[in-house]
């Protein structure tokens, strides 16, 4: 036999207008209009056929039955609020996947997992680097960093490092007689190519710089790939600023010129939406966030 439940945003519109005595005061705590607090209740009578608000003198007060249901309700209501608790409680502990790609995970994330280690030694990070298709995130994976526009259904995304792309190369090059004195002297490089050679398309069509064969140059399969060839002298890369600071900073790469095109496409935080508040997802998104914040001031003051 099938349970008669009645629908729980007409229970949940109950439970506050009841403890608030206010349809008013429960919309706001829902983040609902009070005409659809209104609609639910009614909709609750309909479906018990029972009253269970009476209006007296623009006060709100509850029937016998109403008064009854509200006390039942409320220690329901109570019990959810306290096993959702637990479980996310427990969600704090225990293991979580992190999917990835390769180069970033090389680049930057595990240069700096040890301070979440740190921090949380009751999570056990797993890395996972992988090529994955974008939006797909799998039952065996807890969050994953896409490289996109933001926009996947079904998945929170939270925004990491806004990217933009510049020529990289070894300082190896000025050491050469071909000069890196403007972009015009891209053309006498070897071009290298992450994955294709659309990125250079664009770079090179987007501050009109003529004459330059994109169709030259080995294209490589990650960007690691890349860079590494780059800092080895075997020509210029499009580096992708966050994968190539490390390299910047370390001083195996250099950019020749200050043109940067930013990239329509970013780095993005993703989990599933309904374990979007599990403690260990919460823990991680929070470090990461500040990882990332802290770099950006580091970059700031130079």
């Amino acid at each position: 036999m099938s349970r008669r439940l009645p629908p729980l945003n007409a229970l949940k519109a109950f439970e506050a207008a009841a403890r608030h005595l206010s349809f008013t005061r429960a919309a706001e705590e829902l983040f609902v209009t009070q005409a659809a607090v209104s609609h639910q209740i009614k909709a609750l009578e309909e479906f018990l056929s029972m009253k269970l608000f009476l209006r007296r003198n623009r006060t709100l007060l509850l029937t016998e039955e109403g008064q009854s249901y509200y006390l039942d309700l409320k220690d329901i209501f109570i019990a959810l609020q306290d096993a959702t608790e637990r479980l996310l409680a427990r969600g704090a502990k225990g293991a979580i996947t992190v999917a990835l790609p390769p180069s970033l995970a090389i680049q930057w994330l595990v240069p700096r997992i040890n301070t979440f280690s740190l921090l949380h030694p009751e999570i056990d990070v797993r890395i996972k680097a992988v090529d994955f298709d974008e939006g797909f995130l799998g039952d065996d994976i807890d969050v994953a960093i896409y490289y996109g526009r933001g926009k996947w259904s079904g998945l929170q995304a939270d925004k990491l490092h806004t990217e933009y792309l510049t020529p990289v190369c070894s300082p190896l090059l000025f050491q050469g007689d071909k000069p890196l004195d403007s972009l015009d002297d891209l053309r006498h490089h070897m071009l290298l190519h992450d994955s294709s050679r659309e990125a250079w398309k664009n770079w090179v069509r987007h501050f009109h710089v003529p004459g330059i064969n994109v169709e030259q140059g080995p294209i490589f399969s990650h960007s690691m790939l890349v860079l590494q060839a780059a800092a080895l002298g075997q020509g210029i890369a499009l580096g992708h600023s966050v994968l190539a600071r490390p390299e910047i900073v370390a001083g195996r790469l250099v950019c020749p010129f200050e043109e940067k095109l930013v990239s329509r496409n970013a780095y993005y935080l993703v989990c599933h939406q309904s374990q979007a508040e599990l403690g260990k997802i919460v823990a991680f998104r929070d470090w990461l966030l500040a990882q990332v914040r802290e770099e950006q001031e580091n970059e700031l003051l130079g």
